[in-house]
């Protein structure tokens, strides 16, 4: 078959055509920016305290009951704690006042009445309904890390189902599903059932997220193709994600808010009219008439001429997939291969623990959530803009290695800041998220210049699992603040630091010509095979 390109090439670059899909596609991407973070809001541990029950105690004693300690250098009062009813109410019966007595000497009881929470932030969250606090804290990442498992299933498959049934029935199907598992979540009675839904709220999530990716980049011109890859996508992401905050603020029961931003997805409901399937894969499934008939569509609505014959049959039919003579155990056979490999698979993960980190641990900052989780989003606006700039004129290595010790060195730079400057604290946190955000845009097109065109997918889906692993890790690393608040930063800024160092091993692929074949591959870096030359020559 010849080049599809070349055969469309009638078409032209910016008809009504490309110009109505490139923004319906990236109309998909705000929902999927508002879908992918509302767990921030919904999984938020209000500040609680131990339900104490009246048992007319005076409001002296109800006060007195809850313990204070010392969290982070602050006296606090204890949200697992609270003296011993019992004593407590024998003490008040008795006549004495917390002031008589030591309080301290009152042994202490775990939350037996349950808790009470503050509703001056949220109304209602799945921590307040559940009780995920205290000995089931654990619950909170977990669940977090469930919508990621459901990334890693539904990168596996989005693939092969859109290979097999077509870019665009997955790519509604997935919306609908979508939509629909929010809802039916937005009514679960309890949270494994939760964690359950969220999980296939993560398939469905990723696999539309992908479907949309791959039909943008096979349907639409090479002009238009070119900043949906880069700018499109990304930055009406950030658009959705910078008005989840602002939903989350007016709506702040969590159950509302998941029926409020399931009910959004009826606004796509004309995509089944709009959206076409991909040329490219039908003439791939050989269905050449179809594929015509939609190239004719776009002719007309470009207002250009298509020619009697847009495709040859004949060619169609010799068309044969190389990719299909290799599996995935051919990115780790040979020692070069493996070797750059196993560096992607270190930068994936790194990259993905610290920005799906810093996206949960928004509420977790001082100061307003709703506005953290804001700035967190903008931050990557500029971020995406600075990349796709630098990536046009720029070696990959270099610019990949700065962002990381950008990322990883304000992070590591945060444990310095005294508690007086939360401001600058949170300054270094946003530079951080702006340093992961720039290499989560560098580190996609880098991977995919490394790998030959008989492994490109192969290789990319291996370092996207890794990713997977990175970002179901994320909320157990931000879990540790817990413990001690600046673990975390510690964690994701070593990582990030170690990645940067790993990522000076690899080739530059910068205005190199792509590898079509395994001999055509750049090789990695090797020092130590040059240091003991060197040392050889000198004995």
């Amino acid at each position: 078959m010849g080049n599809y390109d070349e055969d469309t090439a009638f078409l032209g670059q910016k008809g009504t055509f490309f110009v109505i899909l490139f923004f319906l596609l990236n109309a998909v991407y705000i929902s999927t920016g508002l879908h992918s973070f509302y767990i921030v809001f919904v999984g938020a541990s209000p500040s609680h305290h131990c339900r104490i029950a009246d048992g007319n105690l005076s409001e002296a004693w109800l006060e007195a009951s809850i313990p204070y300690e010392t969290v982070d250098g602050k006296l606090q009062a204890s949200q697992c704690w609270r003296y011993g009813q019992e004593t407590v109410r024998k003490l008040s019966s008795q006549g004495y006042s917390p002031l008589d007595v030591n309080l301290t000497d009152i042994p202490l009881e775990t939350c037996e009445d349950g808790w009470s929470y503050s509703t001056e932030i949220y109304h209602s969250t799945i921590v307040s309904e559940w009780d995920l606090v205290c000995e089931n804290e654990w619950r909170v990442p977990f669940t977090s890390s469930t919508l990621y498992m459901g990334y890693l299933l539904g990168s596996l498959v989005a693939g092969q189902l859109s290979d097999r049934f077509g870019r665009r029935k997955v790519f509604l199907a997935s919306m609908a599903a979508e939509a629909l598992v929010m809802l039916v979540q937005s009514f679960s009675d309890s949270w494994l059932l939760f964690c359950v839904l969220y999980f296939f709220v993560g398939t469905v999530q990723i696999s539309l997220y992908i479907t949309a990716f791959v039909l943008g980049s096979e349907v639409l011109s090479e002009s238009l193709r070119v900043v949906f890859t880069t700018l499109g996508a990304s930055l009406h992401y950030c658009i959705g994600y910078m008005v989840l905050p602002w939903m989350a603020f007016f709506v702040r029961d969590w159950r509302t808010l998941l029926r409020v931003l399931s009910g959004l997805t009826v606004l796509y409901i004309p995509l089944w009219w709009l959206i076409p399937e991909s040329p490219r894969w039908l003439l791939s499934q050989g269905r050449v008439l179809e594929s015509e008939a939609i190239v004719r569509e776009a002719a007309k609505k470009n207002k250009v001429s298509a020619p009697e014959v847009i495709f040859n049959q004949s060619e169609v039919k010799e068309l044969v997939s190389q990719n299909s003579k290799y599996s995935a155990l051919d990115v780790l056979r040979s020692s070069d291969i493996r070797k750059t490999t196993l560096l992607c698979l270190l930068l994936w993960m790194s990259i993905n623990v610290g920005y799906f980190g810093l996206s949960l641990n928004t509420t977790n900052l001082s100061g307003d959530p709703f506005l953290n989780c804001f700035l967190s989003a903008v931050t990557e606006v500029p971020a995406y803009i600075v990349s796709t700039f630098l990536l046009k004129s720029c070696p990959r290595r270099p610019v990949l290695t700065a962002f990381l010790l950008i990322g990883g060195g304000f992070l590591l730079l945060v444990q310095l800041i005294p508690e007086s400057l939360k401001t600058l604290a949170l300054a270094l946190e946003m530079a951080g998220k702006f340093g992961f955000t720039m290499s989560f845009a560098v580190v996609y097109i880098y991977t995919t210049e490394l790998y030959p065109t008989v492994l490109r997918t192969l290789g990319l889906g291996l370092c996207s699992s890794a990713a997977r692993i990175g970002s179901i890790t994320a909320p157990y690393v931000i879990f540790l603040g817990t413990f001690n608040k600046y673990l975390p930063y510690v964690l994701m800024g070593s990582l990030t630091i170690a990645s940067s160092i790993a990522n000076m091993f690899l080739p530059e692929t910068f205005e190199k010509v792509l590898p079509e074949t395994l001999e055509q591959m750049q090789k990695c870096k090797r020092f130590m095979r040059r240091n003991k030359r060197t040392l050889e020559e000198q004995s």
